[in-house]
């Protein structure tokens, strides 16, 4: 992706800051630091979703030091915010503030917006001339692309590897630091090295934002792990749990909780959940697993049928550009190598709810972030077109459509 200015003025990151309001900006650090303190586990997954906020607001800083690649593209994708609110009719720029806004509270991050930006950039980087029609015009895709005369809808979209999971990785990390005192204080009373194995039948929901309730489930399986360490169970099942305490027999595990982990990965593979209590000299490790297997690939397949028909007109060739949130490198890499993603969506490409789209392309964090490697997708994301459209073969539109895979 292009250099958009270089270096990352300040200035321009306080521009930007200043199109959702200083108000809204400031009020929106101070939620996700105290959220940042929640837990050790939570409170780190916290940070990391709002990567790009806390970013932004490191860049304001005037920072004198190299800066890393992840901070340059996020300066840089800020600036373009920042110049795109310049080019807009007014009412183009009260959408893209409004859509700041809201980009600030609740659930919500600013990765939508940063993955509308990206997605620009890149195309225009492909030689497209690129049109923000969401914004300025109200329509219901987002990028209008030119080339060569040709036009191209484009639809950004962000879509949770959540949502293919059934245990959450935020339900999971709230879980483990609920439990990590009692853990501990066991630990304490009964020094050596356990493991605590989860089948989770019926699955744990929940975000890392989520307000602690009583009655949910994750408090009841927070109870029931701690009923079985005050009663010294090994065993605990019924239809919605299955809870097994044994000693923890780990061949080849290093001292220390990164080598541990990399042991318990190998041992219990990518969709694994674990976490690693360590007081004095003993350690506790829990591991968890759905009851099934995970099916991101397949929410992404069922996501892209729902969007077709809504935010693509039809009169143009569309373009529905995916960004799967909440994966990891590992996992990243493996929707790629095992073709699920590529699988789940020529399925999608084949049936009758793709008949407006040309092609789909999907990225991550990792692209976002200027990471390179082996587990990032070359040129920037994954595409794949679907022959049976008429524009499938259009020279112009090419660059943008042209499966990568």
């Amino acid at each position: 992706m292009p250099k958009l200015i270089d270096p990352v003025d300040p200035r321009i990151l306080d521009s930007f800051a200043a199109l959702a309001g200083g108000r809204i900006w400031r009020t929106r650090l101070t939620e996700i630091q105290r959220s940042a303190e929640s837990g050790r586990r939570s409170g780190q997954a916290m940070r990391a979703r709002h990567a790009v906020e806390l970013t932004v607001e490191r860049l304001r800083k005037r920072l004198n030091r190299e800066l890393s690649a992840a901070e340059r593209q996020i300066g840089l994708l800020a600036a373009e915010a920042v110049a795109v609110a310049g080019r807009l009719s007014p009412a183009g720029r009260e959408r893209l503030c409004a859509l700041l806004a809201r980009a600030l509270r609740g659930e919500a991050t600013l990765v939508p917006l940063f993955h509308l930006l990206r997605t620009a950039v890149l195309q225009r980087s492909r030689g497209f001339d690129v049109a923000y029609a969401g914004l300025d015009d109200g329509a219901p895709f987002d990028l209008l692309l030119t080339r060569d005369r040709t036009e191209a809808e484009v639809a950004c979209d962000v879509i949770s590897a959540e949502e293919g999971r059934g245990v959450h990785r935020g339900a999971w990390f709230r879980l483990a630091d609920r439990v990590d005192p009692d853990l501990q204080t066991w630990l304490a009373a009964h020094p050596g090295r356990y493991l605590l194995k989860m089948t989770l039948p019926q699955g744990l929901q929940g975000g890392l934002s989520d307000a602690t309730d009583e009655g949910s489930p994750l408090a009841v399986l927070h109870g029931r792990i701690r009923t079985m360490l005050a009663t010294s169970q090994r065993r605990d099942h019924d239809e919605a749990v299955v809870l097994r305490l044994d000693p923890l027999l780990l061949a080849g595990a290093q001292a220390g909780d990164l080598g541990l982990l990399t042991s318990l990965r190998r041992e219990f593979g990518p969709e694994a959940h674990l976490s690693v209590t360590a007081a004095g000299g003993g350690v506790f490790v829990m591991a968890a697993r759905s009851g099934q297997e995970n099916e991101i690939a397949v929410a992404v397949r069922k996501r892209l049928a729902t969007l077709a028909p809504t935010r693509l007109t039809g009169t143009r060739p569309g373009i529905l550009a995916m960004f799967i949130e909440d994966t990891d490198r590992t996992e990243w890499r493996s929707l790629r190598e095992q073709l699920e993603l590529e699988g789940e969506t020529r399925q999608f490409l084949a049936g009758a709810d793709a008949r407006r789209v040309v092609a789909v392309t999907c990225a991550s964090r990792l692209e976002m972030f200027g990471m390179t490697g082996s587990d990032v997708a070359p040129e920037g994301e994954l595409r794949f077109r679907n022959p049976a459209h008429p524009a499938a073969k259009a020279a112009a539109l090419a660059p943008a459509v042209l499966s990568s895979v």
